[in-house]
């Protein structure tokens, strides 16, 4: 691995560190990091009482940046890879769930967009 590439995954895990972070301080508990499942990786899965938020995790200059790299088939990769891990839920399916997306930009400042698949999907 290049020290560029390097670089880029430590970045990345430090920015999945300070987004799970700020969902334990609002009260939610780490499910799952990185999970894999055959369609892909979510980055996080967290409990929100007896539901679910899953969340993909990016880093840019901006936040804007960040969003604007999230592309429909990626949501639909992520949206599989979800179906996945509800399958091993209680409830399966019918477990309530929401698609967060939760950027950091070149401050490390963390920005959550709840619902975020229903905005950037129009």
């Amino acid at each position: 691995m290049t020290q560029s590439c390097r670089t880029c995954y430590f970045a990345g895990l430090s920015a999945e560190e300070s987004v799970a972070q700020t969902y334990e301080r609002a009260g939610h508990q780490i499910a799952a990091r990185r999970w894999r499942g055959t369609a892909g990786e979510v980055d996080l899965i967290l409990r929100d009482g007896e539901g679910l938020i899953f969340v993909e995790v990016k880093k840019s200059r901006t936040h804007a940046q960040a969003r604007h790299s999230l592309g429909r088939k990626q949501m639909a990769r992520i949206y599989q890879t979800a179906n996945e891990f509800l399958a091993g839920e209680p409830h399966g399916e019918l477990t309530d769930v929401r698609f967060d997306v939760a950027t950091v930009d070149q401050f490390g400042t963390v920005d959550v967009l709840e619902n975020a698949f229903m905005d950037l999907a129009a």
